[in-house]
């Protein structure tokens, strides 16, 4: 008998104490991680840097997500980008991940997301925010929106090009 599948986090019933906004965030998270421990995380070092047919590697849209989502939440904070974070930005694309590195990465930005989502949900969604050089406007609620969508949308083309890879084994 097969064992049980569990539904999508939004379906289990679990963060009730987290404002809706905040707990919608905090299952996309949860479900991205599911994904990508399930299907990046069997990918050798070589594998996760691989760029089949041109498509950016596993390890840039994992780090990607990674950076972005501190990127995200420093906005939503009502802070500016540092010049550390610009330079974690610039850096998303070399193709040098070890797994090790790359996975450890990947787990502690979920984890401090995670804690900061909460903190965040505790405020108005309509508070105020500005993103980037040129301020442009946006909410706290608008911007924990961005970092559920951005995050899935990243984690389907991880996703996506972690199974192409696999296919290319055979």
């Amino acid at each position: 008998m097969a064992a049980e599948t569990l539904p999508e986090p939004w379906l289990r019933g679990t963060l009730t104490e987290v404002a809706p906004v905040g707990r919608a965030v905090l299952h996309a998270l949860q479900l991205a991680d599911e994904d990508v421990q399930k299907w990046c995380s069997p990918l050798t070092d070589k594998e996760l840097n691989l760029r089949p047919h041109g498509l950016p590697s596993v390890a840039f849209h994992l780090r990607h997500i990674a950076r972005s989502l501190h990127r995200l939440l420093t906005y939503a904070e009502g802070e500016q980008l540092s010049d550390a974070q610009f330079a974690a930005l610039r850096a998303e694309v070399v193709d040098d991940a070890t797994h090790k590195n790359l996975f450890a990465e990947w787990i502690a930005s979920i984890e401090a997301t995670s804690r900061r989502v909460r903190i965040l949900a505790r405020q108005s969604p309509d508070l105020a925010r500005t993103v980037g050089r040129k301020a442009l406007p946006t909410t706290v609620g608008g911007l924990l929106v961005h970092i559920a969508d951005h995050t899935q949308r990243h984690v389907g083309q991880a996703v996506t090009t972690a199974k192409l890879i696999v296919a290319m084994r055979t």
